[in-house]
């Protein structure tokens, strides 16, 4: 009980701190480190950390309300993810499902429109089908809710390209000056997101000091935080330590 108010009084000295006009408008977030968990916890299954895991997700979607974060983009599965053996995926899109039932209803409740992005045509009908049955319960709102899965950075470069390039040649641009119409603010404009700001922040919890590719292209000037609990062991107390690091980092976008 005692540490219990003891963490509660250190959060609300971690809110009083923060400098309210240097939070990030666009946060990422990789959850990672559910199958580590489990492990660690002795947990009878896998399902049980990714249970876990989602609601510590519905959690941290209400941490970032409370502060008004207008954008979260949280990667829930990569491309490579979808090489492990099907005893280990299966349970995982399942509780996924389970998920995206439960996401339209706590984003209206938050004011926040759910998009999904990444390669879904690699990923089970019935979890696509749950995929867009959210986006389309909850579509808009002030604030967005990106979900990352079957994601892979350099695939979403590459897709960009060639959405750019076929806009370009639908467009009637000649092949030999297709080549003058490709720069940076062009692709950045057939990126998944384009029309959210770049993430200002992005947070990986498991201990890993690495993003895998995790939004490529756009965390150029992202400022970065590793965090060495798993994703369903991850507290309110790390969310703010992490937006209390970013706030007290002098950023200056290669200047």
């Amino acid at each position: 009980m005692a540490l219990g108010v003891l963490y509660r009084l250190y959060e609300r000295n971690l809110v009083n701190g923060l400098d309210k006009d240097r939070l990030p408008r666009h946060i990422g977030i990789v959850l990672d480190g559910h199958r580590r968990h489990a492990r660690e916890e002795r947990l009878p299954t896998y399902t049980d950390s990714y249970r876990v895991g989602m609601r510590r997700f519905e959690e941290f979607l209400g941490w970032a309300e409370e502060l008004k974060i207008p954008a979260v983009t949280a990667w829930v599965l990569s491309r490579e993810n979808l090489s492990r053996p099907a005893d280990e995926l299966d349970p995982y899109f399942e509780v996924l499902q389970e998920l995206f039932e439960r996401l339209p209803q706590l984003c209206e409740r938050y004011d926040m429109g759910i998009r999904f992005i990444g390669s879904l045509d690699l990923l089970p009908d019935e979890l696509v089908s749950a995929a867009k049955a959210a986006e389309e319960a909850q579509p808009w709102g002030s604030r967005r809710l990106n979900i990352a899965m079957g994601y892979g950075g350099r695939q979403e470069i590459v897709d960009a390209a060639k959405d750019l390039i076929a806009k370009l040649v639908a467009d009637g641009v000649p092949p030999d000056e297709i080549g003058a119409h490709i720069d940076a603010d062009a692709l950045a404009s057939h990126m998944y997101s384009a029309d959210l700001p770049d993430p200002d922040l992005l947070i990986r919890t498991s201990g890993e000091s690495r993003l895998s590719g995790f939004l490529l292209w756009q965390s150029a000037y992202a400022e970065f935080v590793f965090v060495d609990v798993n994703w369903p062991a991850f507290r309110r107390v790390d969310f703010l330590r992490a937006l209390r690091d970013f706030t007290n980092r002098d950023r200056r976008f290669g200047k």
